[in-house]
């Protein structure tokens, strides 16, 4: 990733301590480029980012109104949830109605990252389970799917229909051949693109007309940010902060996207060394610059302009965007 721009620093006291850097796009409804920093062209993984595009065939299948999904079961087919109570009980109960179980997965088990599901399953005795792994939303997704189709049970094989059609999707989306794929965290296929490619397909659900795809799975996004993460988290919070106007999601090793449906833009985030900190600065400074986030909201302060603090509490140096993001 080579020619990538100054995205985020650390500062302690009055010292530059660290500087990461990446490349970002910010596209409008043709897809032309409106803002770009680092090279548009770098290809990237987007990872857990491009979960809404995944979801695509989930509706346009019509296996969604086949099986009555509202827009919390499509929300949590584009999150990365905490396991949280509030994300495994309706995970449960929706496989509940699929006829399926946890054996049916294919994420694998995850210890949940809420505190409140962690120290319950320890006191209790019991080890995590499929549903609590951060993907299962989207993976009740894919067996949705999957009993629509028909198809067998192996559905994170890219030769899958479910993932054949996740792969058609995503180059429909980003309106470029993809290069090639990842396997995911999940175990799913993760399909590579450019920055500029992923940033075109967020303008592309940004926007997309009412009742379409695209506009029902952004609009579930922005109607339950609390599924989409979870308490604490960046997209939850920076959602909220933006009065779920705009949808917002992070992917792993510091990917972020923007769906900014009143603009009819999208974003696309990715730093180079795969620091979430920064990824989430950036990310802030840029929807602050589009002018849909406000830089004094105490959730954007959480993330830029953020202050570091020692363990007894006293500030030590600054999480800021660097000059060429402002």
């Amino acid at each position: 990733m080579t020619n990538s721009a100054p995205m985020t620093e650390i500062w302690r006291g009055p010292f530059l301590e660290s500087v990461h850097s990446g490349h970002a796009v910010v596209c409008d409804d043709t897809g032309q480029i409106v803002h770009a920093w680092g090279d548009p062209d770098t290809v990237v993984l987007p990872r857990s980012s491009s979960k809404m595009i995944q979801s695509l065939p989930l509706i346009r299948s019509g296996a969604a109104d086949a099986h009555r999904l509202t827009t919390q079961h499509l929300a949590l087919s584009c999150a990365s949830h905490q396991g949280a109570a509030i994300h495994t009980d309706p995970v449960s109960k929706w496989l509940e109605q699929l006829g399926l179980s946890d054996d049916d997965f294919r994420c694998g088990p995850q210890a949940p990252s809420d505190k409140d599901a962690r120290d319950g399953l320890i006191r209790a005795h019991e080890t995590p389970c499929q549903m609590h792994n951060n993907c299962s939303g989207k993976h009740t997704g894919f067996l949705t799917l999957t009993k629509h189709l028909k198809a067998g049970s192996e559905y994170i094989d890219p030769t899958h229909p479910v993932q054949v059609a996740c792969l058609e999707a995503f180059e429909e989306s980003t309106q470029l051949t993809s290069p090639g794929y990842g396997i995911d965290g999940c175990g799913a296929p993760n399909y590579a693109t450019t920055v500029h490619g992923m940033a075109r397909a967020m303008a592309t659900f940004a926007a997309a007309p009412a009742d379409s795809a695209e506009e029902r799975l952004r609009s579930a996004m922005m109607l339950h940010p609390e599924l989409v993460a979870g308490e604490g988290r960046a997209c939850t919070n920076l959602m909220r902060a933006m009065g779920g106007k705009v949808a917002v999601k992070t992917g792993a090793e510091a990917f972020f996207i923007a769906i900014i449906p009143e603009l009819k833009m999208g974003v696309a985030l990715k730093i180079t060394d795969g620091t979430t900190r920064a990824a989430e600065c950036a990310i802030a400074a840029i929807l602050v610059k589009l002018g849909v986030l406000d830089a004094e909201h105490p959730e954007t302060m959480k993330y830029l302009n953020a202050p570091i603090r020692n363990w007894v509490g006293t500030r030590t140096g600054t999480q800021r965007a660097a000059p060429q993001l402002i």
